[in-house]
């Protein structure tokens, strides 16, 4: 099964460079000229913008379909669209016209509707100001609806699939409130959702409901029919909470000083020390390893889970932070090997192609 996904580091980074890049380049090329089309000018400067500062988004979730075998284009081009459904929808919110939650709730219908191929996509916007997008968020929908309709196991999918998007829905909805509504509101629906609270912080729980990675993570798997009932439980286990639970910290770890200067939550910002926030971190990254080993293609999730430590940590904004350096050679040190090699690769690519 799967001799197809890459087994090393050196292999992976072959085929991200030379198959999984240029064809998300492609995608995004077509969603950026569909963007500059959209009629209203505060739409258009938000997709627009998503597009421009946060396409490393898809790229990294595009290297996911490498389990997709044959279908692996198809994969991308959901991941893609889907990826830039929840950029363009988490720029609506962060930089709104509007505080309503209602809104916000039926804009982040778009991405249920997106993995439920009979729905009707419907006006996202009717509870806000701005309403001429030119069918953009439409045909986003549309896109990722015609790629999961050829999935035939689509069936044992699709409830963990919603379960993940109907989490990731609440966290946009509870953070973009009013703010002196968003914490009570997170701590709330955390209390309502989460069980086990020696586990995770409210913060923690928060930050793994707002990945997207094991949605691509399934879908691939799907596309590539390896897709069974065992699989898709395999799956939803290793990567919520843990996984993407260090997948969001670390992003939000690299954009604290953006987070500060634009009044944004950034849930790095409750942990008590910096020195909680690397125990956390440290076990987040131990959790996700342990957590990987049932699935096949266990070395391919640990690339991943390494490389997500290199990636993040590769970006220019880590320097500026005063726990950069420290957390850079503590976090490289314990997630090893793979992810050093990452890291110094990334730097290299931005270095080279900026």
């Amino acid at each position: 099964m799967g001799n197809h996904v890459p087994q090393t580091a050196a292999t992976l980074m072959i085929k991200v460079y030379r198959k999984i890049f240029p064809a998300v380049k492609q995608e995004l090329a077509y969603w950026t000229k569909r963007a500059r089309q959209i009629p209203d000018e505060e739409l258009r400067a938000q997709a627009l913008a998503s597009i421009h500062t946060k396409r490393f988004h898809c790229q990294g979730g595009a290297v996911y379909a490498l389990l997709a075998a044959g279908n692996w284009k198809e994969a991308i081009r959901f991941i893609v669209a889907y990826q830039t459904i929840s950029d363009y929808l988490d720029n609506l919110c962060d930089r709104s016209t509007s505080l309503d939650p209602a809104d916000f709730r039926l804009l982040h219908e778009a991405m249920a509707d997106a993995l439920t191929p009979d729905n009707t996509v419907k006006n996202y916007y009717k509870l806000r100001t701005e309403q001429a997008d030119g069918a953009y968020l439409a045909d986003l929908v549309r896109t990722c609806q015609q790629v999961v309709k050829q999935i035939p196991t689509y069936h044992f999918i699709q409830p963990k699939l919603l379960k993940l998007e109907q989490l990731y829905g609440d966290l946009q909805v509870h953070k973009h409130v009013a703010v002196n509504e968003r914490i009570p509101r997170l701590m709330n629906w955390f209390s309502q959702k989460y069980s086990n609270d020696d586990a995770l912080s409210w913060y923690e729980f928060v930050a793994a409901s707002g990945s997207t990675l094991g949605i691509f993570c399934f879908i691939s798997y799907a596309l590539g029919g390896q897709m069974t009932a065992a699989l898709s439980k395999d799956i939803f286990y290793s990567y919520f909470p843990n996984m993407q639970a260090l997948h969001i910290l670390l992003d939000y770890y690299i954009d604290q000083q953006e987070d500060e200067r634009e009044g944004d939550l950034n849930f790095c910002s409750y942990y008590p020390s910096r020195e909680k926030m690397l125990e956390r971190f440290i076990y987040f990254i131990e959790q996700t390893n342990h957590c990987v080993q049932s699935l096949p293609n266990r070395k391919f999730h640990e690339m991943i889970h390494h490389g997500l430590v290199g990636l993040y940590l590769a970006d220019g904004k880590v320097r500026r932070l005063d726990s950069g350096d420290m957390m850079t050679s503590v976090l490289l040190r314990k997630s090893g090997r793979q992810a050093k090699f990452f890291y110094w690769n990334v730097r290299q690519y931005h270095r080279l192609f900026g």
